[in-house]
């Protein structure tokens, strides 16, 4: 009868626990990651478009070492979003779990043009980075119309 019981626990946990990452403990400790992750690409990304804005001077070695940054924060924040994660302090929408498919394919191609932003600013030509920025600036703006209030 005990091992019964045990079964019948593990079968009633299990989907539960497929659902969370353990790196994180509790689910606000995963949405303030995300969440600070998000931050960081903020900042990358106003210190981009502000130098080929032309509010700030361009400085090539800036842009890369910013570009590169990108690259590797536009792959942290997804981990972040699992089940158990949709309530407390956060904007993203509902849309997040009820079309989790989409919403990462949006997350791999906002990583993917991340990716080609860097190696475009390996160039230190304004003229080839542009148009990588705004495929990237685009994707990150386009996962924020379905998915962010």
């Amino acid at each position: 009868m005990k091992i019964r019981t045990l079964v019948l626990a593990a079968a009633i946990a299990a989907p539960a626990l497929a659902n969370a990452n353990p790196a994180f403990k509790e689910a606000e400790d995963a949405i303030e990651y995300r969440q600070q992750a998000f931050q960081l690409i903020r900042t990358q990304i106003a210190n981009m478009g502000d130098m080929l804005k032309g509010k700030v001077e361009f400085n090539a070695e800036t842009f890369q070492m910013r570009a590169n940054n990108a690259a590797a924060l536009s792959k942290m924040p997804w981990e972040a979003f699992y089940a158990g994660t949709e309530k407390g302090d956060t904007s993203a929408l509902p849309a997040v779990w009820s079309d989790n498919e989409t919403f990462m394919q949006k997350a791999n191609a906002f990583a993917d043009y991340a990716d080609k932003l860097a190696v475009a600013a390996q160039s230190g030509d304004p003229a080839v980075i542009k148009p990588a920025f705004g495929a990237w600036a685009k994707g990150c703006k386009d996962c924020h119309k379905s998915f962010k209030d």
